[in-house]
């Protein structure tokens, strides 16, 4: 079996962000780039599949520039075999969807993670197994090879579902498909650099959706201290201000 896990660059969460032109681009300059969170995850759980027997090779692959192939370098460190970098820019999630199409055809399992944490867009996945017409399941935090099917484990209101299903199968997976991400060890750090990574033009595509504006979130207000023995003040500030009673 091979495994392809789909990998997104996003900026670290620690990194300042800024929006030039009247808030209408992008400034990357001195952001530090990271493997989505989601993603890294779900290359645990790949890695925790092979390593348990029945999993012959895991390919990592990213639609994005040269300057994406740092964090495809970490995922070949962490334990993937190889990488496919789609040389393009990751503009909208169609097109996205459109170029992995091209390179996940011969996998009879693709992890990906529930969304990115940049634009949080929860879209390739599911348009990915659309285009491919594999089997979809979302929002999965458990995942183990049952024979010839998939056992999965989700969440669901209340609850978790357990499911059976048949291959190929695109999982989109969440918080508890893995108990924390791998961290590269130095001889994987240097075998990474022997390990291939494969770049592919894209293929014809459009964008269906366009990025107009960007907003930064509002600055957090400062802390009002309230005197201990003023229970009234707290109440009325929660209800008025937070509005959360």
């Amino acid at each position: 079996m091979k495994i392809l896990v789909l990998i997104s660059n996003v900026p670290d969460t620690t990194t300042k962000i800024r929006f030039p032109g009247n808030n209408t681009a992008f400034d990357d300059s001195g952001v530090q780039w990271i493997i989505n969170p989601w993603d890294e995850l779900a290359l645990t759980r790949a890695l925790e599949l092979k390593e348990a027997g029945g999993v012959d090779k895991i390919t990592v692959a990213n639609v994005g520039e040269k300057s994406t192939e740092a964090t495809l370098r970490k995922a070949l460190a962490v334990g993937a075999d190889d990488a496919i970098r789609i040389n393009t820019t990751a503009n909208d999630a169609f097109y996205v969807a459109t170029q992995l199409a091209e390179v996940a055809k011969d996998y009879e399992l693709i992890l990906a993670g529930i969304e990115a944490s940049d634009y949080n867009g929860n879209a390739v996945g599911g348009m990915l197994a659309e285009m491919l017409d594999y089997n979809s399941v979302s929002a999965v935090s458990g995942i183990d090879l049952d024979g010839s099917n998939f056992k999965i484990t989700r969440e669901v209101d209340g609850g978790y579902q357990v499911v059976s299903i048949g291959g190929p199968l695109l999982a989109i997976v969440q918080k508890g498909i893995a108990k924390e991400p791998r961290i590269p060890a130095m001889r994987g750090i240097m075998m990474a650099r022997k390990k291939p990574l494969n770049i592919n033009e894209p293929v014809e595509g459009i964008d269906k959706t366009q990025m107009i504006k960007f907003e930064l979130p509002p600055p957090k207000a400062a802390c009002k201290l309230i005197d201990e023995e003023n229970a009234k003040e707290v109440i009325t500030l929660l209800h008025e201000e937070a509005k959360v009673l």
